[in-house]
């Protein structure tokens, strides 16, 4: 494991802008609004060519619905950190919350640094004279938005570390690699809660409210040896139920999270059936080329005529992709959850679609010759040869004559055949259409003498006549 660092301290102190600027990325949402961030986060920073586990909390004892959740989280990065990093306010100065983030730490005996936060354009004297009633000696002053003071910040954790011997102790961790798994769907489905039934513990915050998931994060596991990312995203409501600008940025990163996904694990509740934004999330997961398994969460808390009803919704709404499998499950007791992995690794194999270029011309041409494509403008449309052009998803080039020209009924018709053919379940299959080039395109008629002499000797004829 690598050195691990937590940013803690009340909400709306800092703590994402300052992991997103040592991490160089921009994965933490921030904006000027307290309690975004509401689960750790992890991230990778450089101190001096080592490399550091850093860990993003939300505000110890910040919102009161959520304070306990929040809390547990926060103290769950404490004990795992061998440094904490204790962000305070430099406009704002003390409030009752950082005496207790100060209280808990000491009274844990937490090895942390104090770090005073947003010092540019106010007076540092007075900010160090009001953090002064805590002794902490000389806090380190700093202004995340604006990098100030992040080269000493930095050399003071390398020292804190070594101090510690956190290096010594450290093994070199590769990054995670595995299957990525993206859980997407409306608000309260139950998101969080599947999230923490697969990894056996609670990593995200779980609360019987909308919302309670504001950014997208990356959460590595493993499971019978095999690798996953799982990417808790926050639901997605309709555009226009979403007001708030946190929820806006919200909603792109799910978005995202969809498009850098190799398989997106859309959740469904039960209780409501598939609505119509399940199918708008459906549909952006499909152009994102990422294959899907649809659970449908909170089953067993149906009874047998509402199940019935339910039932012939999904298949109904989700006709679309009969490709899609469907998995009915119970995120809170644990219903069915087990075979939602056997899924996920069947459409993640299926999307690695290796076979050979000799393969997709033989189903191709057999295809077209149980149902012929349309003729176009009085000229039949030929297929010559396919050629497999990626992976996650399925991709196919197709070579032939007017192919432009195919209508969108028979590009399904040919791409439900090679599904069925190779057994891609659960994958959307991208068809590209390539022209075969003409071979004398833009290349001039030479005539020969003889040619010219024979064309000459008709212009004189047809002259002469």
């Amino acid at each position: 494991m690598l050195p691990t660092v937590a940013l803690v301290g009340r909400p709306n102190v800092g703590k994402s802008t300052l992991f997103n600027k040592l991490t160089k990325s921009r994965d933490a949402l921030v904006a000027d609004v307290p309690g975004l961030t509401r689960d750790r986060r992890y991230g990778r920073c450089e101190l001096n060519e080592h490399r550091v586990t850093l860990i993003d909390t939300g505000g110890l004892f910040g919102d009161e619905v959520l304070a306990k959740a929040l809390t547990q989280q926060t103290q769950l990065a404490v004990n795992e950190a061998d440094v904490v990093v204790l962000l305070l306010d430099g406009r704002e100065g003390v409030t009752g919350a950082d005496e207790d983030v100060v209280s808990y730490l000491r009274r844990e005996g937490v090895n942390f640094i104090p770090v005073i936060n947003k010092v540019d354009g106010v007076n540092e004297h007075e900010a160090l004279v009001e953090i002064s009633r805590f002794g902490f000696g000389e806090p380190l002053l700093i202004s995340a938005s604006h990098s100030r003071g992040l080269r000493a910040l930095e050399e003071a954790l390398l020292t804190a570390l070594q101090r510690c011997n956190a290096f010594d102790e450290a093994q070199e961790a590769s990054e995670p690699e595995g299957i990525s798994v993206a859980l997407v769907g409306r608000p309260n489905v139950g998101k969080s809660t599947l999230i923490n039934r697969f990894l056996g513990e609670e990593r995200q915050v779980v609360a019987d409210m909308p919302g309670t998931t504001k950014d997208a994060i990356d959460i590595p596991f493993s499971r019978e040896g095999q690798q996953y990312v799982l990417i808790d995203t926050a639901g997605v409501r309709r555009k226009g139920k979403v007001d708030e600008i946190t929820e806006k940025f919200s909603v792109v990163k799910a978005l995202q999270a969809m498009e850098r996904a190799q398989v997106v694990l859309l959740v469904v509740d039960a209780t409501e059936g598939v609505v119509e934004q399940d199918l708008h999330v459906l549909q952006y997961a499909v152009d994102a080329g990422a294959a899907i398994v649809v659970a449908v969460n909170k089953w067993d808390g149906l009874a047998e005529v509402q199940r019935d009803r339910v039932k012939k919704t999904i298949d109904r709404r989700l006709a679309f992709i009969p490709w899609a499998p469907i998995q009915k499950i119970s995120a809170l007791h644990g219903t069915g959850v087990g075979h939602l992995f056997g899924l996920i690794q069947a459409v993640y194999e299926a999307g690695k679609f290796e076979v050979s270029t000799s393969l997709l011309t033989r189903l191709v041409r057999n295809l077209v010759a149980s149902h012929p494509a349309p003729a176009v403008r009085g000229r039949q449309i030929k297929v010559k040869v396919a050629t497999r052009a990626g992976n996650h998803p399925p991709r196919v080039i197709i070579h032939g004559n007017q192919l432009e020209a195919l209508p969108a009924s028979y590009r399904r018709y040919l791409e439900n055949g090679f599904r069925e053919a190779l057994d891609l379940v659960g994958n959307p299959i991208q068809l590209l259409m390539r022209e075969a080039e003409n071979p004398f395109a833009g290349r001039p008629n030479q005539l020969t003498p003889r040619q010219k002499a024979r064309r000459e000797r008709i212009i004189r004829h047809r002259k002469q006549k």
